[in-house]
């Protein structure tokens, strides 16, 4: 099977595990018009197991879905390019760091961090509700951020155990 097509298939894929992960539980944010969710667990594995432009697409296009799914419409652009970013910049971090749990953490923490800053500048700018409005977001995105890079971490060496990951990547190179 043709490479390309491959990995378009592998971003269908991981695209729809990260919609169903960011809509399975949504848990409304306080102070905040956005909710919880666990996406970013599947952001971080796009980063690190598909990685590049594909893994970012998958993690922004599913993300942003789910927000049009949830009717949160009026964050679906602000969502892709969070997303897409937080995917893309994990993964050239990741490649860099030698030490794969060092890497994982850093650029799970990079990661997450764009996230918070992107989501605040997005209300507070885009959607014009001042910093002031914006600043509760910050410690529920902390709190999702912190409990996606954790679970995404054990997924990943699960999944890893399972020798998927080294599959995965040899069926893509």
């Amino acid at each position: 099977m043709n490479k390309n097509v491959l990995k378009l298939v592998y971003c269908a894929v991981f695209t729809a595990l990260t919609c169903v992960a960011t809509m399975i539980i949504r848990i409304p944010s306080v102070g905040s018009i956005g909710y919880v969710n666990l996406g970013d667990t599947l952001v971080l594995m796009c980063a690190w197991i598909f990685g590049g432009v594909w893994g970012g697409l998958a993690a922004g296009i599913g993300s942003a879905l789910a927000d049009l799914l949830a009717g949160y419409g009026y964050y679906v652009p602000g969502t892709f390019v969070i997303k897409f970013l937080m995917a893309y910049v994990a993964y050239l971090i990741y490649k860099s760091i030698k030490n794969q749990i060092a890497a994982m953490v850093v650029s799970g923490l990079v990661a997450e961090t764009i996230m918070i800053a992107g989501y605040f500048l997005y209300k507070a700018l885009i959607l014009g509700k001042g910093f002031v409005a914006a600043v509760p977001s910050i410690f529920s995105n902390m709190g999702q951020g912190a409990t996606c890079l954790v679970i995404g971490m054990v997924l990943f060496f699960a999944l890893e155990k399972s020798k998927f990951n080294q599959v995965f990547k040899k069926s893509i190179i």
